[in-house]
């Protein structure tokens, strides 16, 4: 009876962040967010004390749990040190905050129908968050050299690497699927973004790695890569022909170095004044450079980049230019806000834990393909992979919807790597074994149990895993594996029947 409502919490805890909006002024709709974000907070609460626990250590999720721990609760450190603006603080803070709770709910050994409720709440959620974004951004704004970077969904990369997994990992296609990525390439070629395109093709080739764990899987994945290429280039062309006047703002952003005075891309300059302004301010002393600015502390852009940005600003408006949101780019920004002890922990555990999760997914997939959990595990890695894809051209936890996407990723990747990392058997590690002994005379194969697989290690590796035999057999079927409703085992099923 503990986890009765588990199933409206977890909906409840991801979808109304979804309708998460950047209001055209900073001073209104503030009640509309709190609105949206004060019950995601309740649900994840709700979560996180019904949650199974794991009884196992696991060194990876150990170090990603302490590293996030101590960005959040380190930057008390630096905002006491500093004294920054309370409010610039908590509101630089809320993402981060929402990114440790949705990695602290979805970080647990959760039963096989609760993790098909994560999906597909994550999946509704990023598809309600495009179509809601989009049509926000158009109805607020004026023309669309305004609202192109308004119309953007803060998580289209998470969604679109779902999508990837399906059409190229899992080789599953279909009207719908199809339709829902060819509406992400539109709003990339309105939004006139390169940074996302960029983003869209590293997606692609991690996709690609993932599906072609051994050279003969290579050459098919290869094959399919210049399908699903053709097919990219092909609504491409299609979204190039039915809006002509998108093209000409498209080659000119691509050009704009060669249009400058300076011979340079403003955006790029922009990104890198403000850089480092925050690194000069970060190493200014030995205290920041320990312990960071804070969250919510004011940066400029330097002064050294005035020269190359003399066509896109005057001097006054230079030096008027002064912000305190969570910068563009996010690593830099880490370092600027937490400093040596707590701003690098948690990006270089998460880039290690995504390095970890995708080497041992190809692994697994080439030993044990039809392991359960691993098709979550792959959708998980998908999905947390395009965070580091969004650095590109943003911060992914300036924004408290795609925080709390992307924390729920990284717990969903993290707790099920440790699972299989314990269920899957030894033999699947490549370790070198002794010799067998010779054997002295013909030794008969014994009658294995029925639930037993041979080169499976463990005698029933769905319930090592937490999941049912059925629950295995159907996450390579449906339409998106775990994100099918599973069907309840037969009851007394292993029971001897009397008299047979």
């Amino acid at each position: 009876m503990r986890h009765q409502y588990a199933t409206p919490w977890i909906w409840l805890f991801l979808l109304p962040l979804a309708l998460d909006y950047q209001a055209t002024d900073a001073n209104t709709g503030r009640f509309a967010q709190v609105g949206l974000i004060l019950p995601a907070v309740v649900a994840g609460v709700a979560l996180l004390l019904i949650a199974p626990r794991f009884h196992e250590r696991s060194r990876l999720r150990s170090v990603v749990t302490i590293s996030m721990l101590l960005c959040v609760f380190g930057s008390i450190v630096a905002q006491l040190v500093q004294d920054n603006d309370t409010g610039n603080y908590l509101r630089t803070l809320l993402p981060f905050v929402l990114f440790l709770l949705g990695y602290l709910v979805a970080c647990r050994p959760w039963s096989d129908y609760r993790l098909a409720q994560f999906e597909r709440a994550l999946f509704a959620a990023n598809l309600i968050s495009l179509v809601f974004t989009f049509f926000y951004g158009m109805a607020t704004g004026g023309g669309l050299d305004d609202v192109r970077e308004r119309i953007i969904s803060v998580t289209l990369l998470g969604l679109q690497g779902v999508l990837l997994h399906e059409f190229i990992v899992a080789r599953r296609f279909s009207v719908f699927r199809v339709a829902v990525f060819a509406a992400t390439i539109v709003v990339e070629w309105l939004s006139e973004t390169r940074s996302v395109l960029v983003g869209t093709a590293l997606l692609f080739l991690l996709a690609l790695a993932l599906s072609a764990p051994t050279i003969r899987h290579a050459r098919r994945a290869f094959a399919r890569s210049l399908v699903v290429g053709a097919a990219l280039a092909g609504m491409a062309g299609i979204v190039a022909w039915s809006f002509p006047s998108v093209a000409q703002p498209w080659t000119q952003r691509i050009f704009a170095s060669q249009e400058s005075v300076s011979g340079t891309d403003p955006a790029t300059i922009t990104r890198l004044a403000e850089m480092r302004d925050q690194y000069d301010q970060v190493t200014a002393s030995a205290d920041t450079l320990l312990f960071g600015e804070g969250y919510g502390h004011y940066y400029r852009y330097s002064p050294v980049y005035l020269p190359y940005l003399a066509d896109s600003f005057n001097e006054q408006d230079f030096y008027a230019i002064n912000e305190w949101a969570a910068g563009h780019n996010f690593w830099v920004y880490q370092f600027f806000a937490g400093g040596l002890v707590f701003g690098l922990a948690m990006p270089l555990a998460m880039l290690a834990a995504l390095a970890i999760c995708v080497f041992s997914y190809r692994h697994w997939r080439s030993v044990v393909p039809n392991a359960p959990l691993l098709p979550v595990l792959g959708r998980a890695v998908m999905l947390f992979a395009a965070l580091p894809a969004t650095t590109i051209g943003g911060n992914p936890l300036g924004p408290r919807f795609s925080g709390l996407i992307f924390g729920v990723a990284l717990g969903l990747m993290i707790a099920t790597y440790a699972r299989l990392q314990r269920a899957l058997p030894a033999s699947t590690m490549r370790t070198t074994r002794a010799p067998a002994p010779p054997q002295r005379g013909p030794v008969a194969m014994p009658e294995l149990p029925g639930r037993i697989h041979p080169g499976m290690g463990r005698a029933d590796l769905a319930s090592t895993l937490g999941t049912s035999r059925t629950a295995g057999a159907a996450s390579n079927e449906g339409e998106f594996g775990a994100l099918v409703p599973h069907g309840s085992h037969v009851p007394r099923a292993n029971r001897p029947r009397i008299g047979q």
